[in-house]
């Protein structure tokens, strides 16, 4: 009952797998194809309503590129009516109707943004005040007295651009004389605000921010002057009614950006880099249309009488157009984009683009992509519900093969176990018979061995009854209150001839005030019945098998060992599997069919207990049954 080989035909689950390989590739090939050809219905369908809706656009491409070219002609005539002042460029950029501009004088020179100016005569330059404080800074190198100098020109001077210059000139020597909150504080005097707020220095540059800037560097980032400063000197920046040169405006953007203020504080700050980019890179020159720069990217369009340029990347014409023409399925390209659709010229005032239809063709492989996703959807549900049932199918045609192989092997045990038996019985009463008169002696021991062939044809049918109420589930247990140490001594009664014979050494040890267990004592004393029967068969020469009962951690444990030829580890598992036999030739020569184990591990788990085995080949094994018990005091019994 402890060893041999599992009964069954590998032949059965090859023909399980074979039969629920067959009804896969039925389900799966031909609904395979299905979506095939869905698929492809999908892709046609969407290939001709393409090729129709190409033929209806084909005729509008023209219609759309007159209006394309009228829409630009009007655009740069509109253009002509703008005042070209530094308030214009900042309403025209914030309010994204181009990327930069580039307002041109009369005789096409840039007005703004401009490059930089020069210098122009100094009308200070005759002045007695004037020349005197400059021979104290510059040839006397007498800064005291030129920073005096300086300071009452700034003060008394109502002319507002000199007195600027002279209150510059004042801050410049404090610095140069070391005073650094001197200095601090005459910025703050003379540029927070009144009559010096908007002069202009000999290049035109407005000297109020300029100083802002020098007093953001002299003040430390924690000084509370410092947000004052910054907030001015932005406020200027984006103050386009402040004639200040574009060129000075971008340094002075750059510099604030460098001490960390967000990019977005400037809105026009982008617009000021492109123009002063173009302005770099050629001269600004009035054309006719939309017209390439040597800025990559870069296109200019020139307004009616050539006095404003203005600048637009390839994407925000291509945004204003979408915009603007709200005709679903086309689209203008610049010359650096092939339409992958068919297209024409976009007309004279956009040399080199092309106006095209796409985007209908996008909607339609959308529209074909989604159907075809629907449809894979619906055949992968499909694929899988049949899949889910052939498996289940599958499932239950091995179950059906696993309990007709179980039925076959349960006949063929239940045959060879009871011929076995009812063999041996025959053939010593046969023996007897044959004797003409009956040895007393020989009767004896003849009627003994067929006592021991009873006893075992007994508990083979006892077990097969028993496995067959526990497949069908009808096995039922009474519970009762039971002492360990009374079943020990049944089951060790039910044993004791056999054991008593030579060459065996059995030990019994149960205290008889172990707690009690509920249990069915009958079933337990089978359970124990045929762990002894086990360890009898599979020790071989001289045996020595012990049952004891002892208390440990809150259970009842049971535990029968042996000094037989033990179990591999890998096997402690399986053992307790219907049928399952270690070594076959074994259980043929003790007779046992892989019933007695499962039949132990079954009443033990209905018991609430469990089943534990300690073995090593050649060392024995040790069989323990641990149920709950009442007591809970931990004491062990002796």
């Amino acid at each position: 009952m402890r060893f041999g080989t599992t009964l069954g035909s590998a032949g059965q689950d090859r023909s399980t797998w074979l039969v629920l390989l067959f009804l896969l590739l039925g389900v799966v090939a031909p609904t395979a194809c299905v979506l095939w050809f869905m698929n492809d219905a999908a892709t046609s369908q969407a290939e001709s309503a393409r090729q129709s809706v190409t033929e209806a656009y084909r005729g509008q491409l023209r219609l759309i590129r007159d209006r394309v070219d009228s829409y630009w002609e009007t655009r740069a005539t509109a253009l002509a009516e703008q005042a070209g002042t530094p308030e214009d460029f900042s309403r025209m950029v914030k309010g994204g109707l181009a990327d930069s501009l580039v307002y041109l004088h009369a005789d096409g020179s840039p007005a703004y943004p401009s490059t930089a100016q020069a210098p122009s005569a100094d009308p200070a330059a005759d002045r007695t005040d004037w020349r005197i404080a400059q021979t104290l800074e510059e040839r006397e190198h007498n800064i005291p007295g030129a920073i005096g100098a300086y300071a009452g020109i700034a003060r008394l001077e109502p002319e507002a651009s000199l007195a600027a210059r002279a209150a510059q000139a004042h801050i410049r020597n404090l610095l140069r004389f070391g005073n650094r909150d001197a200095a601090t504080a005459a910025i703050l005097e003379y540029f927070a605000g009144g009559r010096l707020a908007s002069a202009t220095d000999l290049q035109g540059r407005i000297i109020a921010a300029d100083e802002h800037l020098l007093a953001l560097r002299l003040l430390a980032r924690g000084d509370g002057r410092r947000p004052a400063v910054l907030q001015r000197l932005i406020g200027f920046l984006n103050d386009y009614r402040f004639p200040i040169p574009s060129v000075q405006r971008l340094f002075l953007m750059d510099e604030v950006l460098a001490t960390g203020v967000k990019p977005e504080t400037f809105p026009t700050y982008a617009a000021e880099r492109l123009a002063a980019q173009l302005l770099e890179a050629e001269p600004v020159r009035p054309g006719a249309g939309l017209e390439s720069t040597r800025v990559p990217d870069l296109w200019k369009l020139t307004a009616k009488g050539g006095r404003m340029v203005l600048l637009l990347r390839s994407a925000s014409v291509m945004n204003s157009m979408r915009t603007w023409l709200k005709e679903p399925g086309f689209e203008v390209f610049p010359p650096a984009i092939k339409p992958r659709n068919e297209a024409i010229a976009a007309g004279p005032m956009l040399p080199g683009w092309q106006v095209a239809f796409t985007s209908q063709n996008d909607r339609l492989m959308e529209a074909a992509s989604r159907r075809r996703t629907a449809y894979l959807w619906v055949g992968y549900v499909v694929v899988a519900s049949m899949i889910i049932a052939g498996l289940l199918l599958g499932q239950t045609l091995r179950r059906q093969f696993r309990l007709a192989r179980l039925k076959t092997d349960l006949v063929a045990a239940v045959s060879h176990e009871l011929k076995t038996p009812l063999a041996s019985m025959r053939l010593l009463v046969d023996s007897l018979l044959e004797d003409a008169e009956l040895d007393p002696q020989k009767t004896r021991d003849y009627l003994a061995l067929v006592a021991g062939e009873n006893l075992r044809l007994t508990r083979l049918i006892e077990n097969f009854l028993t496995f067959s109420r526990i497949e069908r589930n009808r096995q039922r247990f009474e519970f009762t209150e039971a002492q360990p140490a009374s079943i020990v001594q049944s089951a060790a009664g039910a044993v004791q001839e056999r054991f008593q014979q030579a060459g065996c050494h059995f030990v019994v040890a149960a205290d008889s005030s172990l707690p009690p267990i509920q249990a069915d004592a009958d079933a337990l004393a089978t359970v124990l019945v045929n762990l002894l029967d086990n360890a009898y068969k599979y020790t071989s020469g001289e045996k020595h098998i012990a049952l004891r009962a002892f208390y440990e951690s809150g259970s009842v444990v049971f535990a029968v060992a042996d000094n037989g030829i033990g179990i591999p580890p890998r096997e402690h598992k399986r053992i307790f599997r219907k049928f399952y036999q270690v070594d076959q030739r074994l259980a043929r020569e003790t007779g046992g069919c892989g019933l007695g184990l499962s039949i132990v591990d079954h009443i033990v788990r209905a018991h609430g207990g469990h089943v534990g085995v300690k073995s090593q080949p050649g060392e024995g094994s040790t069989f323990s049954v641990s149920l709950p018990s009442r007591r809970s005091d931990g004491r062990a019994a002796a």
